[in-house]
């Protein structure tokens, strides 16, 4: 992918762009999310998630839904603390001990030692790529529904209307 294409894309110049580019491409060729299809809808999504490359960690209130992470066994959270611990890091924003273990032991990193490592571009944007990889998103995106795509990664359709704008503008980008 190019760099400009990417900066289209994902609507990014600057600093922001010099940041993200070989990090997310990087992550792209790994995980093979290599189309124009695949590539439109990552960048669309991960483009949502971090608010436009800006944030690599979950901000922080606690809000109501936040203050639920402590003690959420679905998650892994065992151990006083984790909730705030584990918030949602990365470009998907990996949640929770047990997903940041698995993402760890996937990406050979001890993620339970230190979290803060999903904050980094590369690791944010490998942890992303292969948590897009791990869920199907390749084969939803080859497919081209969104909707379903985004639903695996929000669980719902949190943003939808923010995502769908970016995917079309990634789509145009990417010429998918």
């Amino acid at each position: 992918m190019l760099k400009e294409d990417f900066a289209a894309a994902a609507a990014l110049s600057g600093d922001l762009l010099d940041r993200w580019y070989e990090p997310v491409e990087r992550a792209m060729m790994e995980f093979a999310i290599v189309s124009p299809q695949r590539a439109a809808a990552f960048i669309a999504q991960i483009a949502h998630e971090s608010g436009g490359f800006l944030y690599t960690r979950e901000i922080w209130g606690p809000t109501a839904a936040q203050s639920r992470y402590e003690g959420r066994a679905d998650l892994g959270n065992t151990q006083p603390g984790d909730g705030r611990r584990f918030l949602g890091r990365g470009l998907i924003m990996i949640t929770g001990r047990a997903n940041y273990a698995a993402m760890g032991a996937a990406l050979g990193i001890d993620l339970i030692a230190e979290p803060e490592q999903l904050e980094k571009p590369i690791l944010a944007a490998r942890s992303a790529g292969r948590w897009w990889a791990d869920h199907g998103c390749n084969e939803i995106a080859d497919g081209g529904d969104f909707e379903a795509l985004t639903r695996r990664i929000n669980g719902g359709l949190n943003g939808y209307a923010d995502r769908v704008r970016r995917w079309g503008a990634a789509r145009a980008a990417m010429g998918a």
